[in-house]
C-alpha cells in the first residue's frame, strides 16, 4: 500500500522492485544519444530522486558504467532499464513507476540529439493494439508474463 507522497514500481519481470518516498524531483525527457541507446528508444524519461529515499524492496539492478560520471542500472534478468546514476543524483525511469501517469515531464534535455520525426509522432494516425486485424488473432492468445504494477508478496506466482 503506497500513500500519496510514496511511489512504488519496478522492472517487467519483478525480479528488481523499489520504493520512493517522499516528493520527487521535476520529470524530463533526455535526447541525448547516450541515453536512447540505454533505453533502446527515441528518448529517455526520467525523474529524480535525489530529495526522496529511495528503496530497492525485491533484488538490486545490476550497472553499467556508460561513462565516466554516470551507471546506469537495469534488471540483469528482463534488461528493464532503471536508473540514471550521476554525481547529481539518481533518476528512474519514468516507465518502471507503477503509475507512470502520475509523472509528467516538465523539461526536454540533449535536444541537440532529438530525433527529427519525434515531434510529429502525436499527429500519427492512432489505433487500438487489437485494431490489427492481422495481429488481433494472435494477440488475444497472449498471455502476460510481466509483473503486475503492483507490489506482490511473491513473484513468480507459484
Amino acid at each position: 500500500m503506497t500513500t500519496s507522497d510514496e511511489k512504488t514500481g519496478g522492472c517487467q519481470c519483478g525480479a528488481v522492485r523499489f520504493r520512493v518516498e517522499g516528493t520527487l524531483g521535476d520529470a524530463s525527457v533526455c535526447h541525448c544519444r547516450m541515453c536512447q541507446k540505454a533505453f533502446g528508444a527515441f528518448y529517455a524519461p526520467l525523474v529524480s530522486v535525489r530529495d526522496a529515499k529511495l528503496v530497492w524492496t525485491r533484488g538490486t539492478p545490476a550497472k553499467f558504467q556508460s561513462s565516466n560520471a554516470v551507471l546506469r542500472g537495469f534488471c540483469a534478468n528482463c534488461g528493464t532499464p532503471l536508473t540514471y546514476e550521476a554525481p547529481d543524483g539518481v533518476a528512474i525511469a519514468i516507465g518502471t513507476f507503477d503509475d507512470p501517469a502520475s509523472i509528467v515531464p516538465k523539461v526536454q534535455w540533449g535536444v541537440e540529439a532529438k530525433l527529427p520525426f519525434t515531434d510529429t509522432i502525436p499527429g500519427l494516425p492512432q489505433h487500438d493494439t487489437l485494431a490489427d486485424t492481422n495481429a488481433a488473432p494472435f494477440l488475444k492468445t497472449l498471455v502476460s508474463h510481466q509483473h503486475p504494477d503492483h507490489d506482490t508478496d511473491v513473484w513468480p506466482p507459484k
